[in-house]
Order: structure tokens, then sequence, then C-alpha cells
């Protein structure tokens, strides 16, 4: 069985059906939907797009559903800055017909593969949804977060840039986001069985930009110059999640 990890999606569609091109390719068996498909410019489209695959997809909630969750309730998340409440809100509203599906994804799914074992996906880690850990947070600090996962690989995101570590016995893999990498410009996604691969897809990132300029998102000018054209670097990223890591 192969197994294709999809994770920070964040409503770019086009970095997506990019993605799906290669899992055509390679025939994947079962996709996991990571969490934080949601917010993003193209929420319901990308929602939408995942839920009619021709392969079985298993779906786990992370800190970006929680938050539009949370929003469709009538409430801010207190967790959520200022700056990035309304595209909070405007996708609650775009996928609030879909409420109850959300609601019902795990915080984790456990799946064999031939090759990596047991393998244990998760968000950010497996206790919760929005703890920061990069390639470069000392083992020691992470060893009590995955001592007792029951699992040799565990596949997280959250962070969006890639990574292959061990942890104590545990093989710790950041499958990266495939709508808002950060470092190079693309789309970022994680092949699993017979072994453990880290991938990268190229797509059109000008035409990318412009679809999510036409759309109604809170600030569609920003997420294609920053997320899609022109993202952060992986350094400068890694130094801001320095500050704020386990």
């Amino acid at each position: 069985m192969r197994v294709a990890a999809l994770f920070d999606i964040h409503g770019n569609l086009p970095a997506l059906e990019a993605v799906l091109e290669d899992l055509r390719a390679v025939r994947v068996d079962r996709v996991v939907v990571g969490g934080d498909l949601l917010p993003g410019p193209m929420a319901r489209e990308t929602l939408t797009r995942l839920l009619n695959l021709s392969v079985p997809v298993e779906w786990i909630y992370g800190n970006g559903e929680v938050a539009v969750l949370e929003r469709m309730t009538g409430r801010e998340s207190a967790k959520v800055p200022e700056p990035y409440r309304p595209a909070i809100a405007w996708t609650a509203e775009q996928v609030r017909d879909h409420e109850q599906l959300i609601r019902a994804w795990p915080m984790t799914v456990r799946i064999e593969i031939d090759g990596p074992g047991s393998v244990l996906f998760c968000h950010a880690t497996p206790r919760n949804e929005d703890e920061i850990f990069t390639r470069l947070t000392p083992a020691e600090r992470l060893l009590p977060v995955f001592e007792n996962v029951g699992a040799s690989v565990v596949v997280c995101g959250h962070t969006h840039m890639q990574f292959d570590r061990m942890v104590g016995p545990t093989r710790v893999v950041n499958a990266g986001s495939v709508g808002m990498p950060f470092g190079e410009p693309g789309a970022d996604w994680l092949l699993l069985g017979p072994d453990v691969q880290l991938r990268h897809t190229n797509y059109d990132l000008t035409a990318a930009a412009e679809r999510i300029r036409k759309t109604t998102f809170p600030w569609p000018e920003d997420f294609a110059q920053r997320y899609i054209v022109g993202p952060p670097s992986e350094q400068e990223t890694l130094e801001t999640y320095a500050r704020a890591s386990i």
C-alpha cells in the first residue's frame, strides 16, 4: 500500500491540483489530509476536490480547523492573532455546509503501511494541534512527546517545513506544506510505502497567484505573493519558530 500525506493545504487549490497529478502518476492507494486544509482562499473548492477523490481519504484536524469551527459558533479563538481573524471568519462561511463533517475529524490517524510499519499521523504533535518543533529542536525536549506513541513512524506538519529525524527510537517526519511551504516555492508532501519519501511538486506559480487574486479572500494579494510566489525562507522561519518551539 502507498499512502500520500498532504498537510497544510490552506485552501491553495492550484497547489493541490498539481500534487494530485503526481499522486496519479505514483498510484497511491490512500490519502491522509493532515490538518490545516483550512483556512485559505479556495477553501470550499479544495475541500470539494478532496471529497471527490477516487481513493480513500483519511482526515485529521489541525489548529486551522479548530479556529474555523470555533468561529462557526460565533466565538473568536483567543489563539488567532487579530490580523488573521477576517480570514478565519471568511473561511467559516465558505465551508459552513460541511461543519458536521469537519467536526468529526479526529486528532490522529494510525495506519499500517508495508515498509514503515505502524505510522501515526498528527497535525503538530501526538498530544495537541498547536505545539511547534523543527528539525533543530533538541531531541531531549521531544522525548516526552514521542516516547509512548506506539508507532515506528510519526508523520506531522504544522510548521510548513519538511524534515526527517529520529527522536529516540521513533522516526519523526514532517510532510511539509502543500499550499504554504516555507522555503522553496512549490508544494511539499510525503509518500509512504514501501519507504518514506519527502516529495516536492513544482507548478505554475504565476497562474496560481492569479487564481488566488480573483477570490474574495480577505487578503488575496498578500497570500499570492507571500505564500505562493515568494514564500519566507527556511532560515527566516526557523529563527521565528525558535522562540516558540517546545
